[in-house]
């Protein structure tokens, strides 16, 4: 079976999930994996879906699925599934979630799609044949002034308390254009990709975060790597995603802030808000 036998599979299967979550939208009963984590019955209901259909077509292939549905065979190829990327918007009733599938094979992206139910988004890549949105290709943004980039991020909802990403956080938003906090990393991704936005780090995503993600971004010409410029793989601690053009002054604050030099002081908390 080929690539885009791939990719049209993906999307179809995205386009259901997306349906479901539709269906509950709104209709949320919030529970928790912990003392913050959120999960659904739109998540469980998304996930049962996505997986069934991976398990009949493609029966030797491995499933990672966010809520434990999957299962790992040992093969090449291996499936990255986010039935509801952004779960805790969803339940407040945000509109900034998706569904997040993403195919790999020997450690190499392959397949990408990320599909946006509230605005009927559909993004989609496959290894060496670009990335688009819908019917439009998909190219990262051509900014390098470090000074005028746009950047996102996100934070854990669980293991808050030994997370560093706050210094991180603080010292781009003082030498760049701003930070974004939008709560989904998968569509963050995507807007790195479409040139919305410069750049994209997060400390402590999981597999199926971003193993979509991550092939529709290098399909639209951006990079990543973990905080010290080398390989990233699904999984690993700590993700730099970047346009290309502002990848080598992300990297260099990174390891400042690594080191523990910090360009701006954090202001005083008795200082005046208005000043």
């Amino acid at each position: 079976m080929n690539s885009p036998d791939f990719v049209a599979f993906a999307s179809d299967v995205a386009h259901e999930a997306g349906a479901v979550l539709m269906n509950h939208y709104e209709k949320v009963n919030i529970e928790y994996k912990g003392a913050f984590d959120t999960v659904t019955a739109a998540d469980r209901a998304a996930e049962k879906l996505i997986v069934e259909r991976i398990r009949a077509r493609f029966p030797t292939h491995s499933v990672i699925a966010e809520e434990g549905g999957g299962i790992d065979r040992g093969g090449d190829c291996v499936w990255y599934v986010d039935p509801l990327d952004g779960t805790t918007n969803f339940a407040h009733g945000m509109q900034r979630f998706c569904v997040s599938i993403g195919l790999w094979s020997q450690g190499e992206g392959r397949v990408g799609v990320v599909f946006d139910p509230t605005r009927g988004d559909l993004f989609c890549a496959e290894a060496g044949s670009g990335a688009y949105l819908n019917t439009r290709r998909l190219r990262v943004s051509q900014v390098s002034d470090f000074r005028q980039a746009l950047f996102a991020t996100g934070f854990p909802s669980s293991i808050r308390h030994v997370n560093t990403n706050v210094h991180y956080f603080y010292q781009v938003a003082m030498h760049s254009h701003g930070v974004r906090r939008t709560g989904s990393a998968a569509l963050d991704l995507c807007s790195v990709a479409r040139g919305h936005l410069e750049g994209f780090w997060e400390i402590g995503l999981k597999p199926w975060d971003v193993g979509a993600g991550l092939v529709i971004l290098g399909e639209a010409g951006g990079q990543y790597c973990d905080f010290e410029g080398g390989r990233y793989r699904p999984g690993d601690a700590r993700l730099v995603c970047a346009n290309g053009k502002v990848t080598g002054a992300l990297l260099e604050l990174f390891a400042e802030i690594g080191r523990g030099e910090f360009r701006a002081a954090m202001p005083p908390v008795t200082g005046s808000a208005g000043a």
